[in-house]
């Protein structure tokens, strides 16, 4: 894989990213050594780019990332962490995070949103030690909804500061939503940001941020590039999900044509789906989640595997 670079940074990402919030237990428990071989396997495809945050598992995933990565050569990978949830000890567990979290691990630590300077070095710090190393490559501000204020103003002025001093590499935001980040864009001195879910073959609704993104000069990383698992099938069954939930009909629909056209084409509709994002030359990397060696292997393989024009073509005609 030929990687990509980031901004105006120095700081590069391979075209596919690890995403790994699965090896923190999402959803499902997921064993030490499964988690290991699915860090190796990103490795030996040829991925250097892995991303985490102190919110997958509670920091699990953290700490599995970096066990796995501590024999690597660490000039050769690239780590991308959160800030804006510190991990603090639970008041009142109730045994398992599944509920209120999404992570199957014990409940013995509760999230608390802090998007203020010492949040962040705070958050930082605690990454730092949970992952084993001295520095991470990238830095974004996680899912500020519902603090966007305290993130332009307090979060991203601190991880600027960082990223001057040579602390970190590269900033950014990462969030679910186009118009928050257009207004991040817009108003703070980011390098990159990551859109999850909203840069799809399916859900195409952050064309306007990857326009106003190369205006600009900083790259998209695109996450979630299967829906929640609606695109990372040939062909999605009645109980697929989307965004979280249960697709809805005619978002069902849509893929499943999608899925016809891919089967025309000789494809499959997860190759598609992974090889989409990359299409628009502003976008650095997709990052998408892994559980086992057998999924990370055959993303690599799609991502190496572009379609032909014909393809896409018909796909961007079902796709609107």
């Amino acid at each position: 894989m030929t990687d990509r670079r980031l901004g105006r940074t120095k700081v590069r990402v391979s075209p596919l990213g690890f995403g790994a919030a699965p090896i923190g237990n999402l959803y499902t428990p997921l064993d030490e050594s499964q988690a290991l071989a699915a860090v190796d396997a990103a490795w030996d495809a040829g991925v250097r780019y892995f991303d985490t945050a102190p919110h997958y598992g509670l920091g699990l995933s953290e700490r599995r990332l970096g066990a796995a990565l501590a024999h690597r050569p660490r000039a050769e990978f690239t780590v991308s962490t959160k800030v804006g949830r510190l991990l603090e000890p639970h008041p009142a567990p109730t045994g398992s995070d599944l509920a209120a979290g999404g992570f199957a691990v014990p409940d013995t630590l509760v999230r608390r949103p802090d998007y203020s300077r010492d949040g962040v070095l705070r958050s930082l710090e605690g990454s730092l030690t949970r992952l084993g190393l001295d520095r991470v490559d990238i830095v974004y501000v996680h899912d500020p909804d519902d603090h966007l204020d305290a993130a332009v103003t307090e979060a991203l002025p601190a991880l600027a500061a960082l990223r001057d001093q040579g602390v970190v590499g590269a900033i950014g935001v990462g969030m679910n939503a186009v118009a928050p980040l257009l207004r991040v864009v817009a108003e703070s001195d980011v390098d990159a940001v990551m859109v999850a879910g909203r840069w799809t073959l399916v859900d195409r609704t952050a064309r306007p941020l990857l326009d106003t993104c190369a205006e600009r000069g900083v790259s998209v990383v695109a996450a979630a590039p299967f829906n929640s698992g609606l695109l990372s099938r040939p062909r999605p069954p009645d109980d697929a999900f989307f965004d979280y939930g249960p697709a809805p009909e005619a978002m069902l629909l849509r893929a499943r044509r999608l899925a016809e056209v891919c089967t025309r084409h000789g494809t499959a509709l997860p190759h598609a789906a992974v090889r989409f994002p990359l299409r628009d030359p502003v976008v650095a990397g997709v990052v998408a989640g892994f559980r086992s060696p057998a999924e990370v292997t055959s993303a690599a393989d799609w991502v190496a595997r572009d379609l032909s024009e014909a393809a896409w073509r018909d796909l961007d005609a079902v796709a609107g």
